[in-house]
């Protein structure tokens, strides 16, 4: 037998088609709001802020290091 008559015939698939977008959430029901929790203040959001800059101002000082040593030692090593 030849190999196009071994091969099994695929079935296809159907797409229907809703004419709803991708980003459609109408059918999600809405989550309960938290009562509980006390609403966040401008003071709260930006003392988060800078203890994240702060936590993050290290690393990003060694990385500024790091990338000046090495474009000296480029630029020493191509007759500059």
């Amino acid at each position: 037998m030849s190999k196009k008559k071994k091969k099994k015939n695929k079935q296809k698939v159907v797409y229907y088609d809703d004419n709803s977008t991708i980003a459609d959430m109408s059918n999600i029901p809405q989550r309960r709001k938290r009562t509980d929790a006390p609403p966040s203040t401008f003071k709260d959001k930006a003392k988060t802020y800078f203890s994240a800059v702060k936590m993050m101002l290290i690393p990003l000082c060694i990385g500024i290091i790091v990338l000046c040593v090495l474009f000296f030692i480029m630029y020493k090593l191509g007759g500059g």
